[in-house]
């Protein structure tokens, strides 16, 4: 019996409700799991319109017997600007579920990650972690990141 293949590739349209799926295993992770309220359709306009404001890659398990494919991680992106530094890619989040986690997924993500970035000539990657989740943090330090303890997260709330 041969061992099940990982593929990283472009998310689909028809990936949406795995990676939402995806989200709300992070949310419930990050302590948060009533945050997640975005609903599919949504999810699925923001990525895949004419103009979408996300793009993803997904990590993909290969059914070794019956080709069936099955997502167990996620890198959500967009490009956000700085009006110092230009554009950058901001990585929302990248997620291996918790069954797959530990067995290398997260650096093909990062990897495939990486190559997009410098396809697009996007100089850098930024992304927050949580100050609490030292495995993240130990797997971004491979990366040799650095780690901005001066800025503050700021939210204004104006959906009511």
């Amino acid at each position: 019996m041969s061992e099940p293949r990982i593929v990283i590739r472009k998310a689909k349209e028809e990936d949406c409700e795995a990676l939402l799926e995806l989200i709300k295993e992070l949310a419930v992770f990050e302590k948060a799991p009533e945050a997640v309220t975005v609903s599919l359709a949504h999810f699925k306009t923001s990525g895949f319109s004419n103009q979408p404001v996300w793009w993803a890659l997904v990590a993909c398990v290969i059914d070794p017997e019956t080709q069936e494919e099955t997502i167990i991680g996620m890198a959500l992106y967009y490009i956000r600007y700085s009006t110092w530094k230009g554009q950058r890619m901001y990585l929302e989040d990248i997620i291996v579920t918790e069954e797959w986690r530990s067995k290398g997924i997260g650096r093909l993500l990062m990897s495939q990650l990486i190559f997009e970035a410098k396809q697009k000539n996007l100089p850098a990657i930024m992304w927050q972690v949580l100050d609490w989740n030292t495995e993240a943090i130990k797997f971004y330090k491979r990366y040799n990141a650095t780690f901005d303890q001066e800025w503050l997260n700021v939210t204004l709330d104006i959906s009511n």
